[in-house]
């Protein structure tokens, strides 16, 4: 997923943490450690169970069931919420694009209210579709797209080196003021702050293990996704965000940043001839559309893992009678995805929908750390099916790892958003998720006191991975 994770956090993140200056390249490194090791996480434990709703089994058996559902919980609600957000700065794109071919009416139209929430509710819903209809329509719809987002992008990254700061300020004198610009003091807090927001470029990998069972060979295939995608994704956000700041002054970014939304391709254009702004700008949409489709697999995954195991209504864990796909948990997953896309509306500015997807991610992460260090004591039995780093001491170690870190990016991001100047309380991501916490856990108690009454063996049902 190479959407906003490229293309507007890196320079928006200037909004967001005020007083990161020139030190963003170094957060965004620094806030991949967390994310390798809760990737080395995913992979041992997606060899050892691969189903569908891949993070909620594996904290389920492994660690707790009611940890196991409650960090997914907030997860299908921060990712379903974001999937709003996305597809409703898809229209920004979309209007750069008119804008760059000189289609004023068509721009001015993306403009007005009704139709920008009418595009972004479109393509959410239109994605249910091709998630419903299955693997190989999405097959045949994602992998063009990636090759697509790719292949433009490396123009970006290509242009940032050809370029400097000195030819952008020919084409844009009012940069040229910020081509001096102070570097200010290295702060330590507000440097953990944008590396916590920055840490949400590096979640997409999760949608992989949610897919489980339909994968072939999911065993071996899951795990190799898992660790291809961070390093290989990484390393092209790396190199995008390296050749951005090559070519722009980052003060310039700064500046533009607090006053409108910007976006890579938006600020880099004035470098290249039209026909190549267009391009880059077509490819950003390309790749933020191409977020959806994913992360509406990923969520309506972990819905159906929910109601298969009797914790959630278990009228959604049904399959679609022609196309064997969840499409119950879809639609379901789809209405939070458009109150996202409402809110993003309302509420004026999209960083809260981030910053409540951020803190789930960061808890349900911490707990796929923890868990690779339980389950040798809590299921052995599973224990002694993982094919990815079977070592037990090596498993501790980077379970460790992922905790403490993850831990400190955890306590910087609460403070940060406890300790932001906001309207109202509901502006706060850390209260609106305490909330879906405590939905979550009112289901989940409720939910399991029925299967108790219905003479189910909770233990037996947590102890053993669901049929394919």
């Amino acid at each position: 997923m190479l959407g906003a994770s490229i293309n507007v956090v890196p320079f928006m993140i200037h909004r967001s943490v005020p007083g990161i200056g020139p030190n963003v390249l170094l957060a965004f490194l620094f806030a991949m450690l967390p994310a390798l090791l809760a990737a080395f996480a995913y992979a041992s434990l997606a060899s050892a169970m691969p189903r569908a709703g891949g993070s909620y089994i594996y904290a389920s058996r492994g660690l707790n069931p009611y940890l196991g559902f409650i960090a997914s919980f907030s997860q299908w609600f921060g990712l379903s919420i974001v999937i709003g957000v996305i597809a409703y700065i898809i229209v920004p794109f979309i209007r750069d694009v008119f804008v760059g071919l000189d289609w004023t009416q068509a721009a001015d139209l993306m403009e007005v209210a009704s139709v920008r929430i009418g595009i972004a509710l479109g393509l959410i819903w239109l994605f249910i579709y091709i998630n419903i209809k299955g693997g190989k329509f999405y097959e045949r719809t994602v992998v063009p797209l990636m090759f697509i987002m790719f292949g433009l992008g490396v123009i970006v990254i290509v242009s940032g080196f050809l370029f400097d700061q000195n030819d952008y300020i020919a084409v844009v004198p009012e940069s040229a003021a910020f081509l001096d610009e102070n570097n200010g003091n290295f702060d330590p807090l507000v440097f953990l702050s944008a590396a916590a927001i920055l840490f949400s470029s590096f979640i997409g990998f999760d949608a992989i293990a949610q897919a489980g069972g339909e994968a072939r060979k999911p065993n071996k295939n899951l795990p190799k996704a898992i660790l291809l995608a961070i390093i290989i994704v990484g390393s092209f956000y790396f190199l995008f965000t390296i050749a951005m700041y090559h070519a722009v002054p980052w003060g310039y970014v700064a500046d533009q940043a607090v006053t409108k939304d910007i976006t890579a391709p938006g600020l880099i254009s004035p470098l290249l001839p039209v026909g190549l702004s267009v391009a880059i700008l077509f490819g950003a949409a390309i790749a933020l559309i191409n977020d959806l489709p994913a992360m509406l697999l990923s969520v309506s995954r972990l819905v159906f893992a929910w109601a298969d195991d009797g914790i959630f209504p278990k009228k959604i864990a049904v399959t679609h009678p022609k196309y064997q796909t969840p499409h119950r948990a879809l639609y379901l997953s789809g209405i939070i995805a458009s109150i996202g896309v409402l809110g993003s509306h309302f509420a004026g500015d999209f960083f809260l929908g981030i910053d409540i997807m951020v803190t789930s991610m960061m808890v349900n992460f911490l707990l796929m750390c923890f868990t690779l260090i339980t389950i040798t004591k809590v299921n052995p039995k599973l224990a002694n099916d993982i094919k990815m780093v079977k070592s037990v001491s090596k498993q501790r170690l980077i379970g460790y790892g992922g905790v403490l870190l993850l831990i400190v990016f955890l306590t910087v991001h609460t403070l940060k958003d406890l300790n932001a100047d906001v309207e109202a309380w509901y502006f706060r991501s850390t209260p609106v998720w305490l909330i879906v916490m405590g939905i979550g856990s009112a289901i989940y108690f409720f939910k399991t006191k029925a299967l108790k009454r219905s003479g189910k063996n909770l233990n037996a049902i947590f102890a053993k991975l669901p049929e394919e």
